[in-house]
């Protein structure tokens, strides 16, 4: 481990990359803590203290700069959105979007454009909403003089902010080490972790009487916690590899195929998608539900039901992610078109037609894989949740999964990156052969 730090350093070009990461985490890190003009200071420290279900979630994905109400109070939500519903709508929804898909770099490019424009729309909804929201949940004391030129002001200000950290994260792509938008969202995520030891420090031993049985728990809680992340490992790196064979061809003096390959399918394929999508249309009902006020039954009844920290709300979130798994993953992997593409060059999974039998030999091995895959998500996005309420944490510990699987998946996606950096150069990297 030691050998592959000092590996890293010796490489020039990869060093400046990872300097150049640091530098941009640390004006994030700044920025989460520069506040918004006309903010009541005292309501929100206030506010604070009082902890919330609702944005806990939203707070954890933007480093805790949304509790701050801080410049970079939506974090890079907005950015990940609309990039999600730009790569939906390139499904065969919007023919144009679809053309550009297929153009290559050219065509990257104008969706990412596209994507860039979503991002500030969202980002103005998004930010007028939170505003509105967080002014009335706090009985209209946050926000100093809150007239319609204020609200505007705060509201082009944190659109602002997203749009930064949408260009920092785009600079990490070009001078950086990693996928931008992804560094962002890990450096948001673990910057809580502190926080998070500290409230438990706080409520297990300083006012406890119980020391030694809060010692137990925290070794219990740090068990679980590297089982989980062991669990996660192991299935978001599992593929299935359906060996596909290539007949020979001859054409003119030449041979083509004859070649032995596969088809891989990942046991998680749609990755973190599913869990983000169900949080944010569970998430959608509460807000609307709080920012009209709890002095209306439906409201109340909204707000202490469909939290996914509730009964019948986690049913709801559980059904909801599987159902977007399977949703998310056939729109990336069609079974008729791989099957039709390998019976036009010459391909054929042994034992199996080619043509429709082999359409539903995928289709079936599709949907078995995609069920493992989503009660895998469902039963990571819940688990902290219980675990955390059984061993009755600081309702300001916010644990999910969705931290958990994007902080692993940029770990492990970031450490690939660097190993083939290493591997260029002939440098021994992090996984043994």
């Amino acid at each position: 481990m030691l050998r592959t730090v000092q590996n890293i350093w010796k490489v020039e070009d990869l060093r400046k990359r990872i300097l150049f990461t640091l530098f941009i985490l640390l004006i994030y890190r700044i920025g989460s803590f520069v506040p918004v003009p006309n903010i009541n200071k005292d309501a929100l420290e206030a506010a604070n203290q009082q902890g919330s279900d609702l944005f806990g979630l939203l707070n954890t994905f933007s480093g805790g700069a949304l509790f701050h109400f801080s410049i970079f109070a939506l974090g890079i939500m907005p950015y990940i959105t609309a990039s999600i519903i730009v790569q939906l709508l390139s499904m065969d929804v919007i023919p144009k979007f679809t053309e550009w898909q297929k153009e290559g770099e050219n065509g990257r490019r104008k969706l990412a454009q596209v994507t860039r424009y979503g991002t500030v729309i969202l980002g103005l909804v998004q930010a007028f909403a939170t505003t509105i929201g967080f002014n009335r949940i706090y009985n209209q004391e946050m926000i100093i003089d809150a007239n319609a030129a204020t609200i505007t002001m705060i509201t082009i200000v944190l659109t602002a902010g997203t749009a930064f950290l949408m260009w920092l994260g785009e600079q990490i792509n070009e001078k950086g080490i990693g996928n931008g938008i992804s560094i962002l969202m890990f450096a948001a995520i673990v910057s809580r972790i502190p926080q998070y030891a500290r409230d438990i420090y706080q409520s297990e031993f300083i006012n406890s009487d119980q020391v030694f049985l809060s010692i137990v728990k925290l070794v219990v809680i740090l068990i679980v916690i590297i089982l989980i992340i062991a669990g996660v490992i192991y299935v978001q790196q599992g593929v299935r590899k359906i060996p596909v064979q290539y007949a020979k061809r001859v054409v003119g003096q030449k041979m083509y195929g004859g070649q032995t390959t596969h088809i891989p399918l990942k046991v998680n394929a749609a990755g973190v998608i599913p869990v983000i999508f169900a949080s944010s249309l569970l998430m959608f009902p509460i807000t609307i539900a709080n920012i009209w006020g709890s002095s209306h039954d439906w409201a109340k009844w909204i707000s202490s039901n469909l939290n996914y920290d509730k009964p019948l709300g986690m049913v709801f979130y559980v059904l909801l992610i599987i159902g977007f798994t399977f949703f998310y993953t056939f729109v990336q992997f069609n079974p008729q078109q791989m099957a039709d593409n390998m019976k036009k060059n010459g391909g054929y999974i042994p034992g199996i037609r080619p043509g429709k039998p082999t359409q539903g030999y995928l289709m079936k091995l599709l949907t078995r894989i995609t069920l493992a895959g989503a009660i895998f998500l469902a039963l990571i996005s819940v688990l902290p949740v219980v675990f955390a309420a059984a061993a009755n944490l600081p309702r300001s510990v916010s644990l999910g999964g969705t931290s958990l699987l994007i902080v692993i998946g940029v770990a492990l996606e970031t450490m690939k990156q660097i190993e083939s950096q290493l591997i260029k150069r002939h440098y021994k990297g992090f996984i043994n052969k």
